[in-house]
């Protein structure tokens, strides 16, 4: 099938149009990356939400949860078009990847509102793969108003996907160990929701402390906060000036299994979005996510062009007085640059 078709199919709600170009630009192919030239003209419409955190707070079941809360039909309007992309980790030995996700949202999978995509790290760390972003640009294309994140679960490295959503939440369980773990590597700054999933298990009331604790480090006492869709002040603190409108991350219980507290989390998210229209930060992040992805791509080709310029062996033989420490790894990126100078 013609690129052209693919695009017209994608932009006219053809969901196998759009499994293959998810596809080729997975696998960054010409094919996909034509593909997404011409979508992106398309593109900007989507709310883009991050689930992220370690492995076992029940990420999947929020996920499925939220897609399922979202698909029904609401005072707010008619059932929202929802995509799940749900990044899964690349075993480093035998490259391949279970992409289980599938699996545990099978009860979603008739409905024709809600398309899932699982995704492979291949290598890529930081929670999310590297064409990750390109998908979710298909996806807002084809109409999908939402956009459902999964990070793949390694836990304090996923800081990541905060350069890709607009919206990041950050889910926590009881029982996995140390509380204190919640504070490291970056995960509460780049928090706008907080999740204790699991609410009914013990301990919950000390993980949501512990969180707490963490907010007051990570985030300082603002003059004022966006809650339930209402500007309020936080009492105590003088009266705030227009440009002081700010963000406090809200932490919120739920239970996954019986859809307990989706309902207030999914009017957080809500209230998030209108907070970042309301003060701008939408097209900061917008701003913020493009950049993001222009200095991959020019870091990825440059270094393909490199490699491409280089005599054959070279790399192999610098590599090989690399791991014989001849060469110092400053030593090895001079001899390549000054090699690949000469042949220009």
């Amino acid at each position: 099938m013609a690129i052209s078709e693919l695009v017209q199919g994608i932009l006219a709600g053809d969901r196998l149009a759009l499994a293959r170009t998810l596809t080729q630009v997975e696998n960054g192919t010409i094919e996909g990356k034509s593909a997404l030239s011409e979508l992106f003209s398309y593109t900007g419409r989507a709310h883009l939400v991050g689930v992220t955190g370690a492995s076992g707070t029940g990420k999947s079941s929020l996920v499925n949860q939220l897609a399922r809360f979202y698909r029904q039909p609401s005072s707010a309007g008619p059932p929202r078009q929802v995509a799940i992309v749900a990044v899964d980790p690349t075993s480093p030995f035998t490259g391949g990847a279970i992409l289980g996700d599938r699996i545990r949202m099978r009860d979603l999978s008739g409905d024709p509102g809600v398309f899932i995509r699982s995704m492979a790290t291949r290598g890529s760390l930081g929670g999310i793969a590297s064409a990750t972003s390109a998908v979710v640009q298909v996806l807002d294309a084809a109409g999908y108003d939402l956009v459902l994140i999964e990070t793949v679960g390694a836990g304090q490295a996923e800081v990541e996907i905060a350069r890709l959503a607009h919206t990041t939440v950050v889910v926590e369980a009881p029982g996995l160990g140390d509380d204190i773990q919640a504070i490291k590597a970056g995960i509460m700054e780049i928090a706008d929701l907080l999740v204790v999933n699991k609410a009914d298990l013990p301990g919950v009331d000390s993980t949501e402390r512990a969180l707490r604790g963490a907010l007051s480090l990570s985030h300082p006492p603002a003059q004022r906060v966006l809650h339930h869709g209402k500007m309020e002040l936080i009492p105590g603190q003088p009266a705030p000036k227009t440009d002081e409108l700010v963000w406090i991350p809200l932490i919120l219980r739920t239970v996954a299994l019986d859809g307990t507290g989706i309902p207030a989390l999914a009017e957080a998210i809500g209230n998030h979005r209108t907070y970042l229209q309301a003060t701008g930060s939408w097209e900061q992040r917008e701003h913020w996510r493009l950049q993001t992805e222009l200095d991959q791509l020019i870091q990825s080709t440059l270094v393909a062009g490199f490699r491409s310029r280089l005599t054959a062996g070279e790399y192999e033989r610098v590599l090989e007085d690399l791991y014989l420490h001849r060469l110092s790894p400053l030593q090895a990126v001079e001899r390549l640059v000054d090699g690949d100078r000469q042949s220009v």
